[in-house]
């Protein structure tokens, strides 16, 4: 029998799944966290049983007495008399409706057990469910990467950045987290789209749009659509397209103009410096190739760099800073020098 025609009493008794609940591991994480994105009407009975499983597991001094044990048992043995008892299973019934039916029992039993001990016993409230359904995905230094979400929007993510969503975004709620810089393709499908920063979150039905968060401030760049951004100070601020808001962390906010290609070119592999200072130059390169850049010497006052790069090594990307501005460069391994 497949998963998908599982119900409680099955998931219970299935060895896959309770290794999961007990000792998830990476690769039983990533199908349980797939397929629950594929079944999401099975996610009740998944949680029912998850729950179950991990409320057996007792502290020292939580077991239930032998003789509760046995009254419950006795119970149960008493209210079934009118169907088979465990002596009358036959040699033609499976090995898995023997374990259904004493799985059955046990829960029978064991949720008299839990009315009991919650109502008299239990004192401090444990949650349920965890981190576990809530999936992460980030880049490394000097690297990109396109993430598409069960619900088929796409989120362009830059070098050192990370996002966390919901397995079952697909058919619940639409929310991502975001921290570095994102740029975001969002499907349309009637329900609300939300990225969350800190505390700040962008709301969307279907729209495209880069969100960069920086130490110093956030940037939304509305490329098409429509979006509200909202922040805990309670301002409100609807974008519209080619505009771009700015929100320092002094809590300043103000909107303005934006070069497309500067801003959101980096998700087409495309680094853009434009009038950049040379501590801007040097933050770009270091994201973008994922290296340490070192400065021997000094640089002249008010030095400024422009240029544009799409898919280019970043040895060609130092010789073109080399014939704007003179500065020489040596390479090794992670690490630039450059000479003045």
């Amino acid at each position: 029998m497949r998963y998908k025609d599982y119900e409680l009493v099955d998931f219970l008794v299935d060895e896959f799944f309770i290794l999961w609940v007990k000792n998830p591991d990476k690769n039983t994480q990533h199908f349980w966290e797939k397929w629950l994105i594929e079944h999401p009407e099975k996610r009740d009975t998944v949680f029912k049983a998850i729950s179950i499983i991990r409320s057996v597991g007792y502290e020292e001094g939580e077991n239930m007495s032998d003789s509760t044990y046995i009254d419950i048992f006795e119970n149960i043995v008493n209210a079934d008399k009118d169907q088979k008892t465990i002596s009358q299973i036959t040699k033609g019934e499976s090995i898995n409706s023997w374990l259904k039916n004493i799985a059955a029992m046990i829960i029978f039993g064991f949720c008299g057990w839990m009315g009991y001990y919650h109502a008299f016993l239990y004192t401090t409230p444990t949650p349920v469910l965890t981190e576990s359904f809530v999936i992460k995905r980030n880049t490394s230094s000097g690297n990109r990467s396109l993430i598409t979400l069960a619900d088929s929007s796409k989120v362009y993510l830059n070098s050192s950045s990370e996002i966390s969503y919901p397995s079952n975004l697909g058919s619940g709620d639409r929310w991502v987290k975001l921290t570095g810089e994102g740029f975001f393709e969002v499907k349309k499908n009637g329900k609300p789209f939300t990225v969350l920063i800190e505390d700040t979150k962008i709301e969307v039905l279907g729209t495209s749009f880069n969100v960069k968060v920086e130490e110093d401030k956030l940037s939304v760049a509305l490329l098409t659509g429509k979006v509200m951004v909202k922040d805990k100070r309670g301002n409100q601020v609807a974008l519209s397209p080619d505009e771009m808001l700015i929100m320092e962390k002094s809590g300043d906010l103000y909107k303005s103009d934006f070069d497309s290609l500067e801003v959101i070119g980096w998700k087409d592999n495309v680094l853009v410096f434009k009038s950049d200072s040379f501590e801007e130059c040097r933050k770009k390169i270091e994201d973008w190739f994922g290296v340490e850049l070192i400065l021997i010497g000094k640089i002249r006052k008010g030095w400024v760099y422009t240029g544009t790069y799409k898919n280019e090594s970043l040895e060609n990307v130092l010789k073109g800073v080399n014939i704007t501005s003179g500065l020489k460069f040596s390479l090794e391994d992670k690490k630039v020098k450059l000479y003045n």
